[in-house]
């Protein structure tokens, strides 16, 4: 007979179990700071999942996470490349302030405010997990990238923690099937500053997964607010997926199995960490942000969903990407947003969510989407500028318009696209509309000669700061012959070669 005496107690145990379980809980949900994930795929066209028509690519976790959010139409990356645009993120500035050119080339300088290392100062728990690729992350790297003058680490910019490959690496088994590679490879997995050798086999994505989770869970344990950039490979190249991957894609090409695959394979570690932030109780309260960092790469079965152009490419197919930001607590119902934004709008939409302020009055070239995520503005008054070494190299967007050119002196290289009316950009109307395209092309030379001020130090203030490299070899005062002009506009013209349609026009 069990003893009345015994009974009570362990009820009463269990009774103090749930209710501390219960304010842990709550107290994770309101948390007067929100917890904040950047996602983001490498390569990723805007027309490569599901939230945005694709027929045939499963998305289904990202698809969720975009319907009960704000699903961004017209979202841009800072860059048509890598390096560019993940710096972008992190500062809200454009890369060529600080001399970020291309992918590896030049670094992110450590005077620049970033995202990390303001929420660190302000409690959070900092985690960078995935691709870093803004310079070397570490004196044990031995890779591309060049030597001390770029070396550019995670720690010194807020990181607790940083689970890192300095760029690409394959997206299914990486360093080989048995991670054997892994101890030579000069681009390994590093785990705060050191050389992983365990866990390195299979999808890469659930790879890095596999450290984002702990960091996560570690922080709600805790009872701090978490900041994790969460930046998969997938699906750069080389583009692999498993074989579980690929069945769901048996009728298409080798080549398009393990394109799709490897995004669904993304897509489950998404699902998987949106479980994980339910069972912890903190989904609510917890802004997850999802782009992809450019366009899809040329000669992939990436697509850009009728946008023009690709990777590398200032046209909308080489910047628009998929995007949405899903934040429960005050995104109660799902919506579509039409108004341009920006990988440069994260940093001051963060800092004004949680309340803190630039330390200075360095110029910042994103705006806060505080308004647009409670549905207040509709319009974005300021530009978005783009910068890049390949035709067309000089873009300001704003509004309906789009200005393009390849030097701000003269006019031959002028183009101007109504991206509201003409969103595959066929149909330059400069010459209709002369009186539209003075005023970018004015705010496109003033951009250049800001952001050259910046490169040389000018927001610093500090006497010791040197840049990596000079300032952009290829002046803007230099043109591209119209010869030249459409080496890099691949364009949605058709191919010899058709591929599978899977998207919806």
């Amino acid at each position: 007979m069990i003893n009345r005496r015994c009974l009570l107690k362990a009820i009463n145990v269990c009774i103090i179990a749930c209710v501390m379980l219960m304010n842990l809980c709550i107290a994770a949900q309101t948390n007067k700071y929100p917890n904040i994930i950047l996602l983001m795929a490498d390569d990723m066209g805007w027309g490569d999942v599901g939230f945005n028509g694709n027929m045939i690519i499963k998305t289904p976790s990202l698809d969720t996470l975009a319907a009960a959010g704000i699903k961004m139409n017209r979202f841009f990356a800072g860059a048509p490349v890598c390096s560019p645009t993940r710096g972008s993120c992190l500062t809200g500035r454009h890369p060529y302030r600080y001399g970020i050119w291309h992918a590896n080339k030049g670094r992110l300088p450590v005077q620049e405010v970033t995202i990390p290392k303001v929420l660190s100062e302000n409690g959070y728990a900092t985690g960078h997990f995935g691709k870093w690729h803004l310079g070397i992350p570490n004196t044990e790297y031995r890779g591309k990238g060049g030597g001390k003058e770029n070396y550019c680490f995670p720690e010194w910019f807020g990181y607790d923690e940083h689970f890192i490959t300095h760029h690409s690496v394959a997206t299914w088994d990486p360093f080989g099937p048995e991670g054997e590679k892994a101890k030579d490879a000069d681009n390994p997995y590093f785990h705060n500053g050191k050389r992983v050798l365990e866990n390195i086999t299979g999808d890469d994505s659930r790879i890095i997964m596999d450290r984002a989770i702990p960091f996560i869970d570690k922080a709600v344990k805790d009872h701090k607010p978490f900041f994790a950039v969460i930046w998969f490979h997938a699906p750069h190249k080389p583009i692999k997926a498993g074989l579980k991957y690929k069945a769901m894609y048996s009728q298409y090409t080798e080549e398009e199995q393990d394109s799709y695959g490897c995004i669904t394979a993304l897509d489950d570690q998404v699902g998987r960490l949106h479980k994980e932030l339910k069972t912890l109780g903190v989904e609510d309260n917890t802004m997850i942000w999802f782009c992809s960092d450019n366009g899809p790469e040329n000669r992939t079965p990436g697509t850009t969903g009728g946008l023009r152009a690709r990777k590398r490419s200032l046209f909308s197919g080489g910047v628009g990407v998929p995007a949405f930001l899903y934040w429960p607590s005050h995104i109660k119902t799902g919506r579509v947003e039409e108004m341009l934004c920006s990988t440069l709008d994260y940093l001051p939409t963060i800092f004004e969510v949680v309340g803190v302020s630039m330390p200075d009055e360095r110029p910042l070239d994103g705006i806060s989407l505080v308004e647009v995520i409670e549905g207040k503005q509709k319009e974005r008054e300021k530009a978005i500028p783009f910068r890049t070494n390949k035709h067309p190299k000089i873009s300001f967007l704003k509004g309906d318009y789009k200005f393009l050119t390849d030097a701000l002196e003269g006019k031959q290289d002028d183009m101007l696209f109504n991206i509201t009316q003409d969103r595959s950009e066929e149909n330059n109307v400069i010459d209709q509309h002369p009186q539209i395209a003075k005023p970018l092309k004015a705010g496109a030379r003033e951009f250049i000669a800001s952001a050259k001020r910046s490169h040389s130090g000018a927001d610093y203030h500090d006497p010791a700061y040197k840049p990596a490299e000079s300032w952009f070899a290829d002046a803007e005062s230099k043109r591209v012959s119209p010869s030249k002009a459409s080496e890099s506009d691949n364009t949605n013209k058709p191919k010899k070669k058709k591929r599978a349609s899977n998207i919806t026009e």
